[in-house]
């Protein structure tokens, strides 16, 4: 086979398959506070984690509980995503909730 412009004197010329990495994840972790309702938590996993209420109750008894709890692991950019929408309604709703991300 002949590439135009090319010698490829009888060589087959194939092309090199690179290996894709999967980006990394990072966990979305929401943090208790004294005055962020229980019921606002619910909310924020629900809409914004897309949870069910069962899942969004369970995630907002082990922030109440523990101090922090997991609302999802995503892409970095998703996962900050996340975190920017949190603090906005947080902070239109006059709630202190936090959220930050780690690698997972």
């Amino acid at each position: 086979m002949t590439v135009p412009g090319r010698e490829t004197d009888g060589v087959v010329l194939t092309k090199k398959k690179e290996e894709v990495k999967e980006p990394p994840l990072y966990k979305v972790l929401l943090h208790n506070d004294d005055y962020t309702t229980m019921e606002f938590v619910v909310m924020v996993l629900e809409s914004i984690f897309h949870k069910s209420a069962e899942e969004a109750t369970k995630i907002m008894l082990n922030v109440h509980q523990q101090g922090i709890g997991i609302a999802g692991v995503y892409t970095r950019e998703i996962a900050d995503t996340k975190i920017t929408i949190v603090h906005d309604i947080a902070r239109r709703n006059e709630f202190p909730l936090r959220c930050s991300m780690e690698k997972n």
